[in-house]
C-alpha cells in the first residue's frame, strides 16, 4: 500500500472523520467556493478549474476521501464519509475539488469491490488519484431502460475473443472527455428475465459517439449529461467488471451507497445556504423590524432546521446499515426519497427569504435552487423509490403471514 500524500491527514486520524471533516470545510469555504464565478461553463464544472482545485486539495491534504489507501486516499469508510462529505457539499466545486463526486466517486466504490487486480491499476488506480475520469452508461432514452432497468436494450453479444456492444444512452454524466465508461448491457434474456453485464470501455473510442451534452438545469458536475451510441464497439474478455449476466447484482454494491453519498453532499449544500439565511435575516430589516423577528420567517428557519436534522439522522443510521456490512436498500431508499425532497425544500425557502436577491445572478442561489432539483430524480425517481419501499413492506407482510 502506498503512503497518504504529503499534507494528508495521519492513518490513526482517519478515524476521527469530524477533524477530517473541519479540515474539509476550512478548504472548501476558503479555495472552491471563491471559484463559483469562473468555475462553471454552459455543460457545467470547467476542466481546468477542477484540475487546479484538485492539486490544492492534494496539497490540503483532504483530497479523495472516499478512495482506497492505496491510491492516494483517505480510504474513509461510509460512515465517516457522512460529515466529510457534507462538508464538502457546502460549494457546488468541493465535491469536483476533492475527487469523491459522481459518478467517479461510486465508480471508485464499485472498482474497489468488484475490479480484478489487472483493472484496479489500469482503470481504479487513475481514477482515485484523479488522472482519469469515467462515466457510468446504463440510462437509455424510451423505450429503453430508465428506471425500470429490465427494459434495458443495449446488447453485448459474443465474438471471437470478446464481446460486440450495440446502443443508444443517454443521460451518461460525465461522458464527454471521459477516459472510460462503465457500460450496461443486456447478455441474455428479455424483460424481467433480463441478464445484463458491465463492460469497461476505453475513450475516446472511434465507435462510440458522444452525440450531445443533454441541456439541463444543473451544472454541478464535468463533462455533461450525455447522449451516446455504442456502434459495434469490441471489447475483449478482461473488460467484463465483474461476471457476465450478473451486472445488475454487481450494480446494487454501487446503487445504495451512490444514493447515500449523493444525499450527504446536497445536504451540505442546503446546510450552507441555510446558515446565510440565517445570517441575511438577522440583518435585513423591512416593515420596522428584522425579518428574523417576523413568525413566517422564523417558521421557515424552523422547517429547515428540521429539515437538515431529520436528513442527517436517516444518512447516518443507513451508513451504519452499510458500514456493518448489511444491504440497506429499503433504508438507502428512504434516505433518498426524504433527503432529496427536503433539501429541496431548504433551499427554495431559502431563496425566498433574500427575495428578489435569491433569483439574481448576485448570489449563487438561484442556481444553487437550479441543480438541486434533479436529484428528485437522478438515482431513480422518489416515484419509483416510495413504490419499492412499498412493495418491500407488502412482501415483508406477505412473507410474515399477517397478509
Amino acid at each position: 500500500m502506498s503512503t497518504p500524500p504529503t499534507g494528508s491527514v495521519s492513518s490513526s486520524a482517519l478515524a476521527e472523520a469530524d477533524e477530517i471533516a473541519v479540515q474539509v470545510r476550512r478548504f472548501v469555504e476558503q479555495e472552491a467556493a471563491p471559484r463559483h464565478a469562473d468555475g462553471f461553463d454552459e455543460h457545467g464544472v470547467r476542466p481546468e478549474v477542477r484540475r487546479e482545485l484538485q492539486d490544492r486539495a492534494r496539497a490540503a491534504g483532504v483530497f479523495a476521501p472516499t478512495a482506497p489507501i492505496e491510491f492516494g486516499g483517505l480510504g474513509l469508510g461510509i460512515v465517516d464519509q457522512v460529515p466529510v462529505l457534507e462538508a464538502a457539499g457546502r460549494s457546488l466545486l468541493g465535491p469536483q475539488a476533492l475527487n469523491c463526486a459522481a459518478p467517479d466517486e461510486g465508480n471508485i466504490h464499485m472498482l474497489d469491490v468488484i475490479a480484478t487486480p489487472e483493472q484496479r491499476q489500469r482503470y481504479l488506480a487513475p481514477l482515485a488519484e484523479g488522472t482519469a475520469r469515467s462515466c457510468f452508461s446504463m440510462t437509455e432514452p424510451a423505450p429503453g431502460a430508465g428506471s425500470d432497468p429490465s427494459m434495458l436494450r443495449t446488447t453485448a453479444t459474443r465474438v471471437s475473443g470478446g464481446w460486440r456492444i450495440e446502443g443508444h444512452k443517454w443521460f451518461t454524466t460525465g461522458a464527454e472527455g471521459a477516459d472510460f465508461a462503465i457500460c450496461m448491457a443486456r447478455t441474455g434474456g428479455e424483460g424481467r428475465t433480463t441478464e445484463a453485464t458491465m463492460f469497461l470501455v476505453d475513450l475516446p473510442n472511434p465507435n462510440v459517439e458522444i452525440r450531445r451534452a443533454v441541456r439541463t438545469t444543473d451544472f454541478s458536475g464535468v463533462g455533461g449529461h450525455c447522449e451516446v451510441y455504442y456502434h459495434g464497439v469490441e471489447v475483449s474478455d478482461d473488460a467484463v467488471l465483474g461476471r457476465p449476466g450478473e451486472g445488475f447484482r454487481y450494480a446494487q454494491v454501487r446503487l445504495a451507497p451512490a444514493r447515500l453519498t449523493h444525499c450527504m453532499r446536497w445536504m451540505g449544500a442546503a446546510q450552507a445556504a441555510h446558515e446565510r439565511a440565517i445570517a441575511h435575516v438577522a440583518e435585513r430589516e423591512a416593515f420596522g423590524a428584522r425579518l428574523g423577528e417576523l413568525g413566517m420567517v422564523q417558521a421557515m428557519l424552523a422547517d429547515n432546521e428540521i429539515d437538515l436534522q431529520a436528513s442527517r439522522a436517516l444518512v447516518r443510521s443507513t451508513a451504519e446499515i452499510l458500514g456493518a456490512g448489511g444491504k440497506a436498500r429499503q433504508e438507502s431508499a428512504i434516505a433518498k426519497v426524504f433527503v432529496s425532497e427536503a433539501v429541496g425544500r431548504v433551499v427554495d425557502r431559502v431563496v425566498q427569504m433574500h427575495g428578489g436577491m435569491g433569483v439574481s445572478e448576485d448570489t449563487d442561489l438561484g442556481w444553487l435552487l437550479s441543480s438541486i432539483r434533479p436529484f428528485r430524480i437522478y438515482d431513480g425517481p422518489s416515484e419509483t423509490h416510495r413504490w419499492a419501499i412499498a412493495r418491500r413492506l407488502i412482501h415483508q407482510a406477505t412473507a410474515n403471514g399477517r397478509a
